[in-house]
């Protein structure tokens, strides 16, 4: 079944606050190899400009996936979830997430596309902190696969 096209341009309502916190940084910084100093010792980070530790680059990729779950499970748009697999992701930043950080992210539909019998979903996260001050976009591109033939 075809994704409702008309959902192109849909919003959803901002996810509740996800807050940042050191700990939670520094084990995704160790999950990921990454030894920059900035992300787990307060006073590089602070030698940077920061005001506190701050998180790699792909961090956010876990509360924007999260928040991509609203347009997911919403029933109207025919998603078969179950042939779903994750095609891109892209970040643009204006500022790094600090710990700290109280984030919230609203997704919007960009696009939805056939190609070959697989559904192509485009959804941009736009994250914006405690202060409303907008940190970063994600954009996560979801392929639902053709269903097999019988």
């Amino acid at each position: 079944m075809a994704l409702d096209q008309s959902f192109v341009g849909r919003t959803y309502p901002p996810t509740e606050p996800y807050e940042v916190g050191r700990e939670k940084i520094r084990e995704f910084a160790e999950a990921v190899g990454d030894a920059n100093p900035a992300y787990t010792d307060v006073e590089a980070a602070k030698a940077l400009g920061h005001p506190d530790v701050i998180a790699p680059p792909t961090f956010v990729f876990a509360i924007t996936f999260k928040a991509a779950g609203q347009v997911v499970a919403d029933p109207r748009l025919g998603l078969d979830y179950s042939r779903v697999v994750h095609g891109d992701q892209r970040f643009a930043y204006v500022r790094p997430v600090r710990a700290g950080d109280r984030l919230t992210v609203t997704s919007t539909i960009e696009t939805v596309k056939s190609m070959a019998g697989n559904d192509i979903l485009d959804i941009r996260g736009e994250v914006h902190d405690q202060d409303g001050e907008h940190v970063v976009t994600a954009w996560t591109k979801l392929v639902a696969r053709a269903a097999e033939e019988a």
